[in-house]
């Protein structure tokens, strides 16, 4: 099987602000050095894993995939090339080893970080400039890395397809559901902003969503936390006190 990697980035670590729109909160986080895909994760890069051989618009993202199909690449991928695997999988259930040195998503901390590049504003550029949106009239994705990078030379961070990510979306209203981010080919202006970020479930097939690579152990083994993620606060976020609003369903902890 002839296998081409993603090319990854190393980022030095820094900080990072998030904020939460549902309960208007922000938090700042410190991250450790890590790599990131220089691009989403390619079609023919998918193919190469997957086994699924030659593939139309081999350099377009691959998209259409679930959170769960992401995950089991990146373990893939990790065997491949004689990484540890980050993720232990049960049916819907993850868990990740956060000192394992395998391709994994990146945390939304780890996502935000990467696509502002030292960047304050919505977006790091013009978004005619590097981002594929609405306003391009695309059918479909484009190929990657045709637009112009950010400062740490990361392409298409921002517009040509949404990026699953690591967290959960908000647990306590949506259980399971996962994050994307980034915004897609077909959006308009106001939702290809670095801050903005959207959740489904993780077998969710989405046309417009793929997946960019993280890479980089930090945290102990066994460790339930690391690049602004814990299992703690996960849970902590489930935890519903007071009446469920309609059409909430809480994540079971």
């Amino acid at each position: 099987m002839d296998i081409n990697p993603p090319q990854l980035l190393s980022l030095p670590g820094g900080q990072i602000e998030l904020r939460d729109a549902r309960t208007g909160s922000t938090s700042s986080v410190d991250l450790v050095a890590f790599e990131i895909g220089r691009t989403a994760v390619t079609r023919a890069e998918f193919a190469a894993i997957a086994g699924r051989g030659l593939v139309e618009h081999p350099h377009a993202p691959v998209h259409g995939i679930t959170w769960l199909e992401a995950i089991d690449w990146c373990n893939a991928a990790s065997e491949a090339v004689g990484l540890s695997p980050a993720y232990a999988r049960s049916g819907r259930s993850v868990e990740w080893d956060v000192a394992a040195n395998g391709y994994r998503l990146p945390t939304e901390a780890e996502w935000e970080y990467a696509c502002r590049a030292g960047s304050g504003g919505p977006h790091y550029g013009p978004l005619r400039e590097i981002a594929w949106t609405a306003k391009d009239g695309a059918g479909a994705p484009a190929e990657v890395g045709l637009k112009k990078p950010n400062a740490f030379g990361a392409f298409d961070t921002l517009g040509n397809v949404w990026e699953w990510c690591w967290d959960y979306a908000d647990p306590a209203r949506y259980g399971d559901y996962r994050t994307f981010r980034g915004g897609g080919w077909a959006d308009e202006a106001w939702n290809v902003r670095a801050s903005v970020r959207r959740g489904s479930a993780p077998d969710a097939v989405l046309e417009d969503v793929g997946f960019r690579v993280a890479r980089g152990a930090c945290g102990a083994p066994m460790a339930k936390s690391g690049q602004g993620w814990s299992d703690e606060a996960d849970r902590s976020r489930a935890r519903v006190r007071g009446p469920i609003p309609f059409g909430w369903t809480p994540l079971k902890a």
